[in-house]
């Protein structure tokens, strides 16, 4: 049987994935793989918006200065530089696809100025936006203009397993000819090679017991990016988004408040009605996200209260429901009317920072492998990403990655000789109630010991509770290998293990990782790096000859 094979195979259907394939078709074949329906992923859920210089009294190196401090001090000038630069271009690119971005008084089909709002750690309003459901406005045009192109090939319900990579042309290189693909309808793994690939499979917040990603967040980029032999940086750096809606009927998944209601007044208070951030940062509601998320669980333990509350009432019912009509039909949904009562809220687990280690051509250490979006560790987020820096993000290194892999393809050739495991038919599932134990342990955890506020007990407690979850996980899907709920489960073990191990590096407290034992931020900022054992060529790979 002839293996299938592709100029470029694209992991992940997001605005990064998507982004790529439509910056890539009119001059090479592409194919998309994701693992659900295309519009299943984190970007359609992305409420708040994007941020980009649009407006006279704002300029970039503003938006530079706000993420740097954002980050902590960790950030890579160098990369936010040139995400900030590009972002109105980003946001032109969309509008040409026909995104509807809002306008200033309301109206998504006018052709005035955008309408921007102001989000948590900005000085500036730059967050360009489509109401409050931005990630499905995005999402909805990225789509369409993917199915309708004819070199795009889109394999829906097909789930990355590995990389496949073979020994490149210097010595000590190696490199990415393609990926085995399972197809989750008839269970069977097959092998595709590609002259390119891309990882674009978004973060791994779904490792936490209680977050706002959607079920397919489960870290497969980062973790098959780390077995093939990549460097992964800054994964201690888990982002919790301090406003997610509070209903503990729900379980484990909960819904996201944007941070736009908190930049348009919103005010979070105690039970009593007690403002809550003026006692933790001058900038009080507005400032960054570990910083809120932090003073949230602060007063949640002191207290000892389930939540906080959300308070945007005073803006007036009919400016609520114009401006937040998603949340506010929402909440309705649940019983909850934000225009006559207070929103409980609680962190949850968002957004992964760190990643597999980048350029800013988005290559990574495999030749011909990229990463983009929340799956790569630019240098941009640095130790606690900015509000609406990650669409951003997905946009600007997708055209990176487009414009390199554009230049290199005339060059580059398949791989048939590659060091693959064959296709392979269906194997039974694993064991059902192991597969659930394991998976609701290392979640659990990991909330408990690896969450907002850590101490060194803690994490070696999670070490060694996640170590044992994956080698199990790793013997299972030796015999098991068509079981996606295994698939995911090895995935995750591998990037909490990853998680933990950055966490324990990092000897001081320092935007999101906040640790009882050194609760001073060092002076001297370093990334978390961490280098596999299996990476035998050297650390300057990712610049690729040609």
């Amino acid at each position: 049987m002839t293996t299938p094979s592709t100029d470029v195979l694209i992991i992940g259907s997001g605005a990064a994935g998507l982004s790529l394939a439509l910056r890539l078709a009119e001059a090479c074949e592409v194919t998309v793989v994701c693992k659900a329906s295309l519009d299943e992923g984190s970007t359609r859920y992305a409420q708040g918006g994007i941020s980009a210089v649009l407006d006279a009294t704002d300029s970039v190196a503003s938006h530079i200065e706000d993420t740097l401090v954002a980050g902590a001090g960790l950030c890579d000038p160098e990369a936010v530089r040139f995400t900030a630069e590009r972002g109105a271009a980003a946001i032109a690119w969309l509008s040409a696809l026909g995104v509807a971005f809002t306008r200033q008084g309301g109206d998504s089909a006018s052709a005035g100025p955008f309408h921007l709002t102001r989000e948590g750690g900005h000085s500036h309003r730059r967050v360009v936006h489509a109401a409050d459901a931005t990630g499905k406005a995005v999402s909805d045009v990225l789509h369409a203009a993917c199915r309708a192109h004819p070199h795009i090939r889109l394999l829906e319900r097909h789930m990355a397993v590995d990389l496949i990579t073979r020994d490149g042309p210097r010595r000590g290189e190696r490199m990415c000819v393609g990926a085995q693909l399972l197809d989750l309808d008839i269970g069977a793994v097959q092998s595709w090679h590609a002259r390119s690939v891309a990882l674009a499979t978004g973060g791994a917040s779904r490792v936490y017991l209680y977050t706002s990603n959607p079920e397919v967040a489960t870290g497969d980029g980062i973790a098959m990016a780390w077995r093939a032999g990549c460097r992964v940086a800054n994964l201690e750096f888990m982002q919790f988004h301090p406003t997610c809606l509070y209903l503990p009927a729900q379980g484990s998944r909960v819904f996201l408040v944007s941070e736009a209601v908190r930049g348009e007044g919103g005010r979070l208070v105690l039970p009593d009605g007690t403002p809550l951030m003026d006692r933790f940062d001058p900038r009080g509601d507005l400032a960054p996200r570990d910083i809120v998320a932090r003073a949230i669980d602060h007063e949640m333990k002191r207290l000892g209260i389930p939540c906080v509350y959300l308070d945007i009432r005073h803006r007036g019912a009919d400016f609520i429901r114009a401006h937040f009509p998603t949340i506010h039909a929402q909440c309705l949904a649940w019983g909850l009317d934000m225009t006559e009562q207070p929103l409980p809220v609680v962190p949850a687990a968002h957004y992964t920072c760190g990643g597999v280690v980048t350029d800013l051509r988005a290559r990574t250490d495999l030749k011909n492998l990229y990463a983009i979006g929340e799956t790569a560790h630019t240098g941009l987020h640095g130790a606690n990403r900015m509000a609406s820096n990650s669409l951003l993000e997905c946009l600007v290194f997708a055209e990176a990655a487009a414009d390199d892999i554009h230049a290199r393809l005339p060059g580059l050739s398949l791989i048939a000789d590659a060091d693959e495991a064959p296709s392979s038919a269906p194997k039974p599932c694993a064991e059902t109630v192991t597969l659930h134990h394991n998976w609701m342990e290392l979640r659990r955890a990991m909330w408990d010991y690896v969450g907002i506020v850590r101490s060194e007990e803690r994490l070696l407690r999670a070490q060694r509770r996640v170590a044992l979850i994956r080698s199990e996980a790793e013997v299972q899907w030796t015999g098991h290998n068509s079981d996606p709920d295994l698939l995911e489960l090895r995935n995750l073990a591998t990037v909490a293990e990853l998680i933990v191990r950055c966490a324990l590096q990092r000897r001081e407290s320092r935007g999101l990782h906040y640790t009882l034992d050194h609760p001073q931020t060092d002076p001297h900022a370093r990334d978390s790096v961490l280098i596999p054992d299996a990476l035998s060529f050297p650390l300057h790979a990712m610049h690729w000859e040609g």
